[in-house]
């Protein structure tokens, strides 16, 4: 079975395929020859990845999964949530968003968070969308140098290490990415 994830990212690209059986060929956007950036105007995480599965589907004819993940700290009221990407400006820029957000929660001790993944499937004419969360809280100075995004200032909860200070397996045992994907892979399964 072929299917496309709706991303760019490479780093995102690469954790994902490790998680998926051998037998489905995974396309990049890359791969099918999309090269725009597709419009992510929704107001929620699970609309934004629905709106991306969509575009594929309508504009290239392809199966698609797209994802859409955010970073939720709760004594934000959830942002930068929809907004992570762009947090600190439309350049999507991992340490300028990093730096902001520090700068927010300065002298602030309740650092609680949560990653929230949102998967939407569309396959043979079907929509399905599937939910991650991890649970966590914002470190006062970024550790380790592995993973991207916000990672090096994520600490789920009952760990000791950042997600930029783990392994890709130990991240995505853990992560949100990596449990709706295991949704995916049981749904594709089935």
């Amino acid at each position: 079975m072929q299917l496309v994830f709706a991303t760019h990212n490479e780093h995102k690209f690469k954790e994902v395929k490790a998680l998926l059986p051998h037998h489905l060929e995974l396309l990049s956007l890359n791969d099918i020859g999309c090269k725009e950036d597709i419009p992510e105007t929704a107001d929620t995480i699970e609309g934004n990845a629905i709106l991306k599965a969509n575009y594929v589907k309508n504009v290239y004819g392809y199966d698609c999964f797209a994802d859409d993940t955010g970073l939720e700290v709760a004594i934000l009221n959830g942002a930068p949530g929809v907004y992570s990407a762009r947090y600190a400006g439309p350049e999507n820029n991992a340490e300028a968003n990093m730096k902001k957000l520090l700068e927010k929660l300065k002298g602030i001790e309740t650092r609680d968070a949560r990653f929230k993944t949102a998967i939407a499937l569309t396959l043979k004419g079907a929509h399905t969308v599937f939910l991650g969360i991890c649970e966590g809280s914002i470190t006062k100075m970024p550790r380790g140098s592995k993973g991207f995004g916000y990672d090096p200032i994520f600490l789920p909860k009952g760990q000791s290490e950042t997600f930029a200070e783990m392994s890709l397996l130990q991240k995505s045992e853990i992560g949100h990415r990596g449990k709706a994907m295991r949704q995916l892979i049981e749904y594709l399964s089935e």
